[in-house]
């Protein structure tokens, strides 16, 4: 009875997680617990560190850039750290990017095309029409703005830029990052600057949830430049 069960939750996850666009569910999700430290090992992705439980291995302290950074460490290292997470925590994973986004290496261009991106796949259009001038500004080529309006194939796109789509795509679309996405973007732009984007990415989706909260509209002189349904 119980295995059946079991095989039933893996059937309706696979049809669930497979019409969204991603492939199956993860051992992890289907272990019978309690489980051993060898099993629980075992059940990972390939590309998931056993001992951080994630993509990325624990940051190391002398790797770490500031005071700050520092003390927040020591701080979830502490015996009796009242953070849920502890050391595997979002706040821990957020030790590999900058200390602060005002400290961050990411350049312009590639935050306003990100931004765009949220933007699209979060249909707002404030949002994006007030940024894509700037994105313009700051040297992203229209082709590549047409390609994030439209939701185009990305082929003949240069490697970075089609990388950092397709991850903003599959993260949106399917709620999940495939390991060849991650890898790509990981490749593409380094272990900092992938934690800073995806804080941006976080930063720019809260406004596009405020703005559809409170159905923000365009001043009268400006024309969408987001074509929705």
């Amino acid at each position: 009875m119980q295995n059946n069960i079991k095989l039933l939750v893996v059937v309706l996850s696979v049809l669930i997680y497979g019409c969204a666009g991603t492939t199956t569910v993860p051992e992890y999700y289907n272990l019978e617990w309690p489980v051993t430290q060898e099993e629980y090992a075992y059940s990972l992705p390939e590309d998931v560190y056993a001992d951080s439980g994630s993509r990325l291995p624990f940051v190391k302290r002398e790797e770490l850039l500031s005071d700050e950074q520092r003390a927040f460490y020591d701080s979830r290292r502490a015996p009796g750290s009242r953070s849920l997470g502890g050391i595997r925590g979002p706040g821990s994973v957020r030790l590999h990017g900058s200390p602060s986004l005002s400290e961050s290496m990411v350049d312009k261009r590639t935050q306003e095309l990100v931004r765009l991106v949220v933007s699209r796949e979060m249909d707002q259009p404030f949002e994006w029409t007030l940024h894509e001038p700037v994105a313009l500004e700051n040297g992203l080529e229209p082709e590549i703005i047409d390609v994030i309006r439209y939701r185009k194939p990305l082929d003949g796109l240069p490697e970075r830029e089609a990388s950092l789509i397709q991850w903003g795509r599959e993260l949106f679309q399917t709620h999940s990052v495939s390991s060849e996405t991650f890898a790509r973007v990981l490749r593409n732009v380094g272990k900092r600057d992938l934690i800073d984007l995806t804080t941006y990415m976080g930063n720019y989706t809260t406004t596009a949830i405020l703005l559809h909260t409170i159905n923000a509209y365009l001043p009268y002189e400006r024309q969408p430049l987001l074509p929705l349904p």
